[in-house]
C-alpha cells in the first residue's frame, strides 16, 4: 500500500483524537459545563449543517463566510454550510426557536467546528468550541459575567497565569469618523494599529494620527489608562466606547477578587480590533503564559437579519485545540487489573468499588 493511500493518512489540519487526549478533553467539556450552568446557562446542541442563508446570515455568521465548507442538500436542493463557528446557530436559536422566552436567555454549548484553512497559530481544522452567549442584556453587567464566567472555567480545569485583554472594536471606527477619513486611511492605519507602528502612523499624518497614537498609550494597566484619560478630549462616540471599556474593566477586577482570582491580569488594548469585526462593544481575548495563541475569546454583538438589528448579545468560545496543549492531564489513578479468567462477581464487586477493570493475558 503506498503512502498516498495510507488509511491513517488524513487531510491537513485534521486529527484523530486518542486516548489520554480524548479523555481529557471530555473530563473539561464537563468541568466547563458545569461552571457554566452554576450561572444559569442552558445548554443547547445546535446542527453540524444548516441552509447557508441561516448560517452565514448578518453578524457572526457572515464574517465566517470564507472558512465555511458548502454542500448541496440532495433533498431540498439547497445550499448548505457546514458550521465553522457556534455563535451564529446559537443567535438563529435565540431569535427563532426561542424567540418568546423571557430575556436575559443563557445558552451554553459545546460543539465541533470545521473551518476551509487553519491559521498559523492555529493550523487545525476541526476542533471544539465550548462556550456561553447572554442574549437580551446590553449592560456593564453582562459583559462583566460572560469575561468572569469564561475565567473561572479555564481557572477551574488547572490553567494558570491568565491574563485578559479587553477591547472596543469600535473605537477605531469612531475616532475614523469624527474626522472623516476615507476608506482607503482607515484601512492603512487600521494595518499599521494591528503592528504597533507609533512611527508610521506618525509619519502617515492623517487627520485621526494624534488621536490613535494618544489611546495606543492607554494600552495596559487600567489605572494607567483611568490617569491619562482625564488629559483627553475625545470625539463622543469614542468618549462612550472609553468609559464604557473602564467600567467593564474596574467591575471585572472586582468581581475576580471576590472569587480569589485577583491573580488573573486584567488590560486594555483601546484599538485591538482584527478579528473582531462583527463585534459591537467591549470584546475580549483570553491567554495564559505558555499557550500558544487564544484560549478563548467573545463580546458584545448584534443580532440583525437583513439590515435590522433584533437584540444586542454577548458570550465567548473556549478554544478546546489551545487548551488541550496546556490543561494538567488527569491520570486515571483507578484502574485494577484481573486475570483474563476471573470471574464476572470479581469484575462487579470491583466496579461498584469505583475500578475500571481490565482483564489481562
Amino acid at each position: 500500500m503506498s503512502y498516498k493511500n495510507h488509511p491513517a493518512l488524513l487531510p491537513n489540519g485534521l486529527s484523530d483524537l486518542l486516548s489520554p487526549q480524548a479523555e481529557n478533553e471530555s473530563r473539561a467539556i464537563h468541568l466547563f459545563m458545569g461552571e457554566f450552568a452554576k450561572f444559569g446557562y442552558l445548554r443547547v446542541k445546535p446542527p453540524l449543517v444548516e441552509f447557508e442563508e441561516s448560517l452565514l446570515g448578518d453578524g457572526p455568521g457572515q464574517s465566517m463566510a470564507r472558512q465555511t465548507f458548502r454542500m448541496m442538500d440532495p433533498i431540498s436542493g439547497r445550499m448548505m454550510g457546514v458550521r465553522a463557528d457556534v455563535t451564529a446557530q446559537i443567535a438563529r436559536i435565540a431569535t427563532s426557536r426561542l424567540s418568546d422566552s423571557v430575556r436575559p436567555l443563557r445558552l451554553s454549548y459545546a460543539a465541533d467546528v470545521l473551518r476551509v484553512n487553519g491559521t498559523q497559530l492555529r493550523p487545525e481544522r476541526q476542533f471544539c468550541q465550548v462556550g456561553c452567549e447572554l442574549v437580551g442584556d446590553d449592560s456593564v453587567i453582562a459583559d462583566v459575567e460572560c469575561a468572569l464566567v469564561a475565567i473561572k472555567a479555564l481557572a477551574c480545569a488547572g490553567i494558570e497565569n491568565i491574563t485578559i485583554d479587553l477591547t472596543v472594536p469600535t473605537i477605531m471606527r469612531h475616532i475614523c469618523d469624527s474626522v472623516g477619513e476615507d476608506n482607503a486611511t482607515k484601512e492603512t492605519i487600521g494595518d499599521l494599529i494591528a503592528k504597533r507602528d507609533k512611527d508610521a502612523i506618525q509619519t502617515l499624518g492623517a487627520k485621526s494620527s494624534p488621536l490613535v497614537l494618544a489611546l495606543m498609550s492607554l494600552e495596559g494597566s487600567l489605572e494607567g489608562a483611568q490617569n491619562t484619560m482625564r488629559g483627553l478630549k475625545l470625539p463622543a462616540l469614542v468618549a462612550a466606547d472609553m468609559q464604557r471599556l473602564l467600567s467593564v474593566a474596574q467591575s471585572l477586577t472586582s468581581a475576580l477578587e471576590v472569587y480569589n482570582l485577583s491573580h488573573v491580569q486584567v488590560s486594555i488594548d483601546p484599538l485591538e480590533h482584527r478579528g473582531l469585526e462583527y463585534h459591537t462593544g467591549v470584546s475580549f481575548s483570553i491567554f495564559a503564559k505558555g499557550a500558544r495563541g487564544e484560549l478563548g475569546g467573545g463580546g458584545r454583538y448584534d443580532i440583525t437579519s437583513s439590515g435590522k438589528t433584533y437584540e444586542s448579545a454577548t458570550g465567548f468560545t473556549l478554544y478546546m485545540d489551545t487548551i488541550l496543549r496546556i490543561i494538567p492531564y488527569s491520570q486515571d489513578s483507578n484502574g485494577h487489573a484481573v486475570p483474563h479468567d476471573a470471574g464476572w462477581d470479581k469484575v462487579k464487586t470491583l466496579q461498584e468499588q469505583g475500578f475500571s477493570v481490565t482483564r489481562q493475558k
